[in-house]
């Protein structure tokens, strides 16, 4: 049996999270009808959508980090609990312990003020009672990155968008959590770090049996990383499937409007892809050939 087909398995048999959720904006009814989504353990689920679909209202809407007014309905239910229910005090306590978050801006989500090793190690005293210095060096090599005195003094003004993207992302996996939530994690970087940053997605899930839910409208990135995609329009879900059935049969008329979108291979590529020159048709081959590099 494929691992790729025991995961979907798991989805239904039991799956770490199951989500069905309703949400409405003061100024906007409607932004999530009806959502569903499951994430089997160890799975990265892609999600799709284009600007303004409701994406990120998902991600925040999982982790109940809405503003005022908004009306959030339905059921959340993370390895056994329904996150909809809880109290805010336990709800703290899965926010970054069990649940990591890894946000679109690096230097943004970083406290400008404070040097890196601060921020990673207020991270671990959030949960955590023991000094954790150990640990967050650990966690640093994971993600490629020194764990010098020299590095944890810097400010995150003083690193590239692709280091502090990769301090972020040690922030998010410091406790190690069952499921990261990534959304639009490569947006702001160049095409070489973001493919750095999908391999090192790829290789955190193999190294911590960790799920991921990685929110992104690139669909080639999704391509690369992803077991099964999940296609988001207008607030609702249109298409979800294994990967490279979403790009080699798209069966919404909205996905294949989007795979059709999808550039064409320059001829000078098609050695990389498997020989095939057309991308329109090509997608499920790009899929399979890097989930193999990947696993190199």
């Amino acid at each position: 049996m494929s691992s790729l087909l025991a995961l979907l398995q798991a989805v239904d048999a039991a799956p770490l999270l199951r989500a069905r959720i309703d949400l409405d904006y003061p100024n906007r009814r409607g932004a999530l009808k009806g959502v569903a989504l499951a994430i089997a353990p160890g799975e990265i689920l892609g999600l799709i959508g284009e600007s303004g679909s409701g994406k990120s209202s998902i991600a925040m809407a999982l982790l109940r980090l809405l503003g005022r007014g908004a009306r959030l309905s339905g059921a959340v239910d993370f390895d056994g609990r329904d996150l909809l229910s809880l109290p805010e005090r336990d709800m703290r306590r899965v926010r970054g312990r069990e649940i990591g978050l890894v946000l679109q801006s690096p230097l943004a989500a970083l406290n400008p003020v404070l040097r890196i090793g601060a921020q990673l190690r207020e991270t671990w005293r959030a949960h955590r009672k023991d000094p954790g210095e150990e640990e967050i060096r650990r966690v640093l090599e994971m993600v490629s990155l020194p764990g010098t005195a020299e590095f944890l003094r810097l400010y995150p003004r003083q690193l590239s968008v692709g280091l502090a993207q990769r301090v972020l992302i040690a922030m998010a996996i410091l406790h190690r959590p069952k499921l990261l939530i990534a959304d639009e994690p490569t947006s702001a970087l160049d095409v070489i770090t973001a493919a750095e940053i999908l391999k090192l997605f790829a290789d955190l899930r193999t190294q911590l049996g960790m799920a991921m839910l990685f929110i992104s409208h690139d669909l080639l990135s999704v391509a690369s990383l992803c077991d099964r995609v999940a296609i988001l329009r207008s607030g609702e879900m249109v298409e979800c499937a294994e990967t490279a059935e979403v790009f080699g049969n798209p069966q919404h008329e909205y996905t294949r409007a989007l795979v059709a979108a999808l550039p064409r291979t320059p001829k000078f590529r098609t050695a990389t892809l498997a020989g095939v020159p057309d991308r329109s048709v090509s997608v499920a081959a790009v899929h399979m050939t890097a989930r193999r590099g990947a696993a190199e």
